[in-house]
């Protein structure tokens, strides 16, 4: 209760913040959500309108903000992103590193250029990010790196072999990172983990190989993922699981790795089998298509919260049995 009231009571109004791949999914919630902490926001994206548009959602919200159309694979773009930002509010507070694409399906169907440019928008998008803020907040002696990492950081994604590449090496980074700024008692990074999201991300992603499926229904509410943001903003943390399902995934695949990575696998073959749909490079070489907004479509309807906690409820006791069972196996 004491740390909830302290949330509360830490105020990042008139903050300068930086949020790359803001125009859509959980990067448009985060920027609605520091926009209601009456933040300077900073939205980076690669497609002006739709900068333009989520601008307007800002000026709809009384935030001063500018919208900087940026590829966050290219350094010198992630630069100018930081000149322009300290020029329009002279310094930045915190830095959001959101922005990533995703390319599904058999490893060697997908073509080696969109695998060249997932590593490069990931993994140096946010090795770009990181480079030029973290210069800058050695200057202020003070900042915020918080980088939305995802539990692909922890466990891989069935057929996103390049995707989960970027994922653990983003965490890798970050854990060498924080050696590094350790010195520097008011500058932090915090990485969170997120489950999949019920965001535009799914429908804006490559899809090869026959592969095209809808974000399943209990896929995590981009805005709740955003107020965990929003809390490591007031709070940093080093690594944070936003929801139990994160955290419950992640540790069940540290006991079943093998069990849990096949039978994945197995699911998104019966998938690739069912859909046979034509190849798409989805976002990956270009800006994002239209819709531009924070919820993607989900292939069932999204259940309430009680049937989620229910039946989360009923997960957990599974595998827990299966986690005892497994072990007194091995005893045996």
């Amino acid at each position: 209760m004491d740390q909830k009231n302290n949330l509360e009571k830490r105020s990042l109004r008139g903050k300068t913040v930086v949020v790359t791949g803001g125009s859509s999914g959980v990067g448009r919630a985060t920027v609605e959500a520091f926009a209601f902490e009456g933040c300077n926001i900073v939205i980076a994206a690669r497609g002006q309108k739709a900068l333009d548009e989520t601008l307007e959602l800002c000026k709809d919200l009384g935030v001063n903000a500018i919208g900087i159309s940026t590829d966050v694979s290219v350094s010198s773009e992630v630069e100018n992103l930081v000149k322009e930002a300290v020029n329009r509010f002279g310094r930045i507070d915190i830095w959001v590193n959101n922005a990533g694409v995703m390319a599904s399906g058999k490893f060697d169907e997908i073509p080696m250029e969109i695998h060249e440019q997932v590593i490069k928008t990931n993994l140096f998008g946010y090795m770009n990010g990181a480079y030029h803020v973290l210069k800058l907040f050695k200057e202020q002696t003070e900042g915020i790196l918080i980088n939305n990492i995802s539990i692909g950081g922890f466990m891989p994604a069935p057929y996103s072999a390049v995707y989960s590449s970027t994922k653990f090496g983003i965490r890798g980074m970050m854990e060498c990172l924080h050696g590094e700024v350790s010195e520097f008692k008011n500058i932090h990074i915090a990485n969170l983990y997120p489950q999949i999201q019920r965001s535009t991300g799914n429908m804006h992603s490559a899809k090869y190989s026959g592969l095209d499926f809808k974000i399943p229904p209990f896929a995590a509410d981009p805005r709740d993922t955003a107020e965990k943001i929003i809390e490591l903003a007031k709070d940093p943390k080093k690594d944070f699981f936003p929801d139990f399902t994160s955290w419950l995934l992640t540790s069940v695949y540290k006991i079943f790795p093998k069990t849990i990575i096949n039978t994945a696998s197995a699911g998104m073959r019966v998938m690739m089998k069912l859909k046979n749909a034509p190849d798409d490079s989805g976002n990956v070489l270009e800006e994002s298509s239209e819709p531009h907004r924070i919820y993607g479509e989900t292939s069932l309807p999204v259940p309430g919260k009680k049937t989620k906690i229910a039946l989360l409820t009923g997960l957990g006791l599974g595998l827990a049995f299966m986690m005892i069972k497994a072990k007194s196996s091995k005893k045996n």
